[in-house]
């Protein structure tokens, strides 16, 4: 085992890729299975803020811009939709309401786990699926949003991989 090295306090942590050989692969490209969540994975989403690993999202501008941002409150909607509340209201709620498909990526390094989903995105500012995101969402993040402004996003998914590229799911 390789001595870890310190960068800025941080230990190294070399990357070993999880084995998901009891994750059913499903779907392929152009198929019509769909993306199934598993209870792993929904375990991992829905403590990502609580064990201190807060999940990353990215999204593109209609220009082609970059945005990468952390979201504490991204939560298991349904076995193949993710969701988070949007309270910031900057470039990541734009480009989602401008039809960026997005990528959320987790990762908890002292377990070597590292997943992208990728989706597309929905904003629902009012209604039924609003309210059950914010009902569902972590005190922690509804406490930054004392006004409850903010907005459920669903991101439906149609492909789950791991850091190293490999296909865990895909429509």
């Amino acid at each position: 085992m390789p001595k870890s090295r310190r960068i800025l306090s941080i230990p190294f942590i070399p990357f070993i890729p999880v084995e998901y050989s009891h994750i059913e692969r499903r779907g392929t490209r152009g198929g019509n299975i769909m993306i199934h969540i598993d209870d792993e994975m929904r375990r991992r989403i829905d403590n990502a803020l609580a064990d201190r690993c807060p999940m990353f999202i990215a999204t593109v501008s209609p220009d082609g811009e970059p945005q990468i941002s952390m979201r504490g409150s991204v939560l298991v909607f349904d076995r193949e939709t993710l969701a988070f509340w949007e309270r910031g209201w900057r470039n990541s709620a734009a480009n989602i309401e401008n039809g960026s498909k997005i990528v959320l990526f987790y990762r908890h390094p002292t377990d070597r786990v590292n997943l992208r989903f990728y989706g597309t995105a929905t904003m629902y500012r009012s209604g039924a699926i609003r309210d059950n995101v914010m009902s569902r969402t972590v005190p922690g993040e509804l406490d930054r949003d004392p006004d409850r402004i903010g907005a459920a996003v669903l991101v439906r998914l149609y492909r789950i991989n791991q850091l190293s590229g490999e296909v865990l799911q895909e429509l």
